[in-house]
């Protein structure tokens, strides 16, 4: 045996790659190798001549392997010194850049209204985009025959056949969660109502879904007086500008009486520059809550009265963007959002500015 180990260190000191080592390996102490036929011939010895034989041809195999496993390693050590010789990098370098994502013009312009609402002391109220035909139009006063509750203009969900309930609808407004929030928490009440709503339309100025919020407060002496300075103090905060307002009488269902609201502004090349000239551009809807919908939340018109108004999230940031098609606010145009896009940080708040 101590030529046999003699003979196999010394195979193992001279191999020259990891191939050669897989091959005395086997030839060692494989099934077939020389040490594993030495111990198949312990079965012909007696059992004093195993009980020396054993111990030194298990030793024997330990050593070999030790010795196969440190050459391996030796050799590998040295491939790696010897391609980092040749390999560098240069740590001084400048790391590579990575592009960041932005904030959408949308978000910013959620963050930035709702930022200024609170300051005059408005809650935040959402509810779900997927509402009961009861809460989306009976409870606001649009009648059965109304064309808002035709199918051209309104998404409405499946019923299963012989299902007789209404549809639910996708909300064409956030009306509904007014009517929630007057259920839940009763009157007084301050809040705004963000979120997505879904119509049927689609051009330039319209999409199938867009963004709206609207506003109530309810109270025992609210009057159209307070909805003209809520709103004068919102656009001018908003635009970072004094705006004028001018209301026009106009119906909708919800309230009585209604008014369209327009924002002063002027027409230069082609854009338009809130808070300065002599033209009136419309941007909302508003007016005194019917008493209809004063009960359909649970609250007494003849005790508490109030104001209620609506506007496009999206027709805000076009506005005061600059951002000429609303189709585009959809289309995950990368190139698009870096342009209009706004870095993380820059978080809207009164104090600190509302205007990029």
């Amino acid at each position: 045996m101590d030529d046999l180990r003699d003979k196999y260190i010394n195979l193992i000191a001279d191999a020259a790659d990891e191939v050669a080592i897989e091959d005395l390996r086997v030839q060692a102490v494989g099934k077939k190798g020389e040490i594993a036929l030495k111990m198949r011939e312990l079965g012909k010895m007696t059992p004093e001549e195993r009980q020396i034989m054993g111990p030194k041809l298990n030793a024997l195999k330990d050593e070999i392997n030790s010795a196969l496993s440190a050459k391996k390693t030796a050799l590998a050590d040295a491939a790696l010194d010897e391609r980092l010789k040749t390999e560098w990098l240069d740590v001084t370098l400048p790391g590579r850049g990575r592009r960041q994502g932005s904030i959408h013009p949308i978000s910013q312009v959620t963050e930035e209204v709702t930022a200024i609402f609170a300051d005059m002391g408005f809650a935040v109220a959402e509810g779900p985009q997927i509402e009961t035909d009861w809460y989306n139009f009976d409870a606001l006063n649009i009648p059965g025959h109304h064309p808002a509750r035709a199918e051209m203009d309104t998404f409405y969900t499946h019923r299963a056949e012989g299902d007789d309930r209404p549809p639910h609808v996708l909300r064409t407004h956030t009306s509904p969660v007014q009517i929630r929030s007057m259920e839940k928490n009763g009157a007084p009440i301050r809040i705004i109502c963000p979120g997505r709503v879904y119509r049927a339309d689609y051009d330039q100025t319209h999409t199938p879904m867009f963004h709206q919020i609207e506003g109530l407060a309810l109270g025992k002496d609210i009057s159209m007086a307070n909805l003209k300075w809520v709103l004068e103090e919102f656009f001018t905060a908003f635009f970072g500008t004094e705006v004028k307002t001018r209301f026009r009488s106009s119906h909708f269902p919800f309230v009585e009486p209604g008014a369209e609201v327009d924002i002063q502004c002027k027409w230069e090349n082609g854009s338009v520059k809130v808070g300065e000239g002599d033209d009136w551009l419309e941007v909302l809807g508003s007016g005194m809550v019917h008493p209809h919908v004063l009960k359909s939340g649970g609250i007494d018109p003849d005790e508490y009265q109030g104001f209620a108004f609506g506007i496009g999230i999206d027709r805000l940031a076009m506005l005061k963007y600059g951002i000429p098609d609303l189709r585009a606010f959809f289309d995950s145009d990368l190139r698009w959002l870096r342009h209009y896009g706004f870095a993380s940080l820059d978080q809207p708040t009164l104090h600190g500015g509302l205007v990029r």
